[in-house]
C-alpha cells in the first residue's frame, strides 16, 4: 500500500514538472498571470509555468484576416446598397489584447460592422463605386484609432463587394449611356466648330489667290479621273462663263456695221 502511494506521488510529481515546460512558436507570446494578477508577456521557445500558481493564456501574432459579413445601408443620396469587406489586422501587444477586451477577435468583427454602416453611410453612391482607395484608408483610420487600446493594429482594409438591387444597376446603365451620349454630341461639335474655322481660314486664302481657286479645281478633277466611274459631270467655273460671255458680246460688237 505504501509503495503504491509512493509510486502515485512520484507520477503526480513527474506529470507537474513537465507540465511545467511550455514551448510558444516564434509567432506565439504566453501572458503570465500570477494568482491572478497580470505577471509578464513570455516567449517565443521554452518557458516556464508554475502549476497552479502561475496560468497563461497564448496570443498569436501573425496577421488575422477578418472577413466582415454583408452590410445593409443607406447612402448619403438614398440608395440602398449592400456592402461587405474584409479587415487585416494583428496583435502587437498581447497584455492589452488579453487585458483590455474579453474577446479581441470578436471585438473587432463587431466594430468593423458598426464602422462600416456609419463611414459608408455618409458618402453618395459614386463614391462606393468609384473612390474605394480613399473609403478604405478612411476605415483604416477609423478603425486604428478605436483598437489601439487593444493592442491591436490595423494593417489594411478593402472594400470587396458593393451590390445593387436590379433597378439600381439599370438606372445606372441608362444614365452611363446618356453619358456616353453626351459625351459624343460634345465631341463632334467641337470638331465642327474646329472644321469650321479651318475652312474660314482656307476660304481667306482663297480669295487672296483667285488662281489658287483655279488649281484646286483642276486638283480636284484629276483625282474624280482616276475614280472607275462611267460619267462625270464636270461643274463649269464662273469665272471662266464670264470670260467667254464679254469674248462674245466684244466680238459681237464687231460685226455690228
Amino acid at each position: 500500500m505504501i509503495t503504491y502511494s509512493i509510486a502515485t506521488i512520484i507520477v503526480l510529481v513527474f506529470v507537474l514538472i513537465v507540465s511545467m515546460f511550455k514551448v510558444l512558436r516564434e509567432y506565439e507570446r504566453a501572458v503570465v498571470f500570477l494568482l491572478g494578477r497580470f505577471y509578464e508577456v513570455k516567449g517565443p521557445g521554452l518557458i516556464i509555468i508554475i502549476p497552479i500558481i502561475q496560468q497563461m493564456v497564448r496570443v498569436d501574432l501573425r496577421t488575422i484576416v477578418l472577413d466582415v459579413p454583408t452590410q445593409d445601408l443607406i447612402t448619403r443620396d438614398n440608395v440602398s446598397v449592400k456592402v461587405n469587406a474584409v479587415v487585416y489586422f494583428r496583435v502587437v501587444d498581447p497584455k492589452m489584447a488579453i487585458n483590455n477586451v474579453e474577446n479581441y477577435l470578436e471585438a473587432t468583427s463587431q466594430l468593423s460592422q458598426t464602422t462600416l454602416r456609419s463611414v459608408l453611410g455618409q458618402h453618395e453612391l459614386d463614391e462606393l463605386l468609384s473612390a474605394r482607395e480613399e473609403l478604405n484608408k478612411d476605415l483604416q483610420v477609423i478603425l486604428d484609432q478605436h483598437t489601439d487600446n487593444w493592442g491591436i493594429k490595423i494593417a489594411n482594409v478593402e472594400i470587396k463587394h458593393v451590390d445593387l438591387d436590379d433597378s439600381m444597376v439599370r438606372a445606372l446603365a441608362r444614365q452611363a449611356e446618356a453619358e456616353r451620349s453626351r459625351r459624343a454630341k460634345v465631341i463632334h461639335a467641337t470638331g465642327e466648330l474646329e472644321a469650321s474655322a479651318k475652312l474660314q481660314e482656307a476660304a481667306d486664302v482663297l480669295n487672296r489667290s483667285p488662281n489658287a481657286v483655279q488649281l484646286r479645281y483642276m486638283q480636284t478633277l484629276t483625282e474624280i479621273s482616276n475614280d472607275r466611274t462611267t460619267t462625270i459631270v464636270f461643274p463649269m467655273p464662273i469665272d471662266l462663263v464670264e470670260n467667254v460671255t464679254q469674248l462674245m458680246a466684244a466680238a459681237k460688237k464687231k460685226e455690228e456695221p
